[in-house]
């Protein structure tokens, strides 16, 4: 199955049950999957949520399977499964997000959702704009680019040498 893509900065209000509306075109990329919902789990490097599909979660599954069976990476790395929430979507196209993950973000009164392209996070606010600007200089800083994989894209015969 095709993911559909997260992109796009998105800021919503979460009440006092924990209960925050998933981005209107989240829900979009999300329609195609056989689960009406997400899978949430603390992210490891920042104080936010890593967000994603059924599908994505398997791959991650899949994942750990590869490493050595008992190793440290195994057992350390699946510390992932053991945090994930699946969180369905309500008929409002909300989600609660339970006291521990909210507690491991630190989010509040509000929800910074943000498109990571197959997956999206969920920020405190304020600690995204605090992480995220310093992205931007170290970007420029480090002349970082990007090499696009035109094959793995499809895109390989829509693009035109000059």
């Amino acid at each position: 199955m095709e993911q559909e893509l997260f992109v796009g900065r998105h800021l919503n209000k979460v009440d006092k049950k924990g209960r925050v509306s998933v981005p209107k075109p989240f829900r979009a990329a999300m329609d195609k999957q056989p689960f009406a919902g997400v899978y949430v789990f603390p992210q490891f490097k920042y104080s936010a949520l890593e967000a994603c599909s059924r599908e994505f979660m398997e791959l991650i599954a899949h994942s750990l399977n590869e490493l050595p069976m008992f190793s440290d990476d195994q057992d350390d790395l699946s510390i992932i499964l053991e945090n994930t929430h699946c969180l369905p979507l309500d008929n409002e196209g909300r989600i609660v997000l339970p006291k521990d993950l909210l507690a491991a973000s630190g989010i509040g009164a509000s929800a910074m959702f943000v498109g990571r392209g197959v997956r999206f996070q969920i920020w405190c606010p304020k600690t995204y704009e605090a992480a995220r600007r310093p992205a931007f200089a170290s970007i420029k800083k480090r002349g970082l680019t990007l090499s696009l994989n035109l094959l793995k894209s499809g895109l390989a015969g829509g693009v035109k040498k000059h």
